[in-house]
């Protein structure tokens, strides 16, 4: 099955495993929150136990380097896509409020980025992502 959008979500290379995880799990929540059409229906399975649903699409996850994580940023927005976005002060945080305040204290431009997910039509996506490798 070929969806009609696509989503990406873009890490930064040179962190550590647990910090790759935290920053795919909070970022593919942001596309969930933002895109509840996205979720599927919820499992159960032949001993009828329930479980919850899940995004319904694949989740394509690329890594890249900070110039290119902020470059990836740069052209999500200048095709009006609004990006889920998770900067290195978020690992020192505590709580959502938090999370939200260090990014408020710091311009677009100076964000220390680790990640940012997005979805969009698959051929946006494509120009977003160009150039990016899947992440391994």
């Amino acid at each position: 099955m070929q969806f009609d959008t696509k989503i990406a979500v873009v890490i930064r290379n040179d962190l550590q495993a647990w910090q790759k995880l935290n920053v795919a799990s909070f970022l593919t929540s942001g596309i969930a929150a933002a895109f509840p059409d996205c979720i599927g229906d919820a499992y159960e399975d032949a001993s009828s136990t329930k479980y919850l649903a899940l995004i319904g699409q694949p989740i394509l996850i690329y890594g890249a380097d900070g110039p290119a994580l902020s470059r990836a940023l740069d052209r999500a927005l200048t095709r009006n896509v609004t990006p889920a976005v998770y900067t290195e002060d978020m690992f020192r945080t505590t709580h959502d409020a938090a999370n939200r305040e260090v990014v408020k204290a710091v311009a677009r431009g100076d964000l220390n980025l680790v990640g940012i997910a997005m979805r969009a039509e698959r051929k946006v996506i494509d120009k977003i992502v160009d150039g990016l490798k899947f992440h391994s």
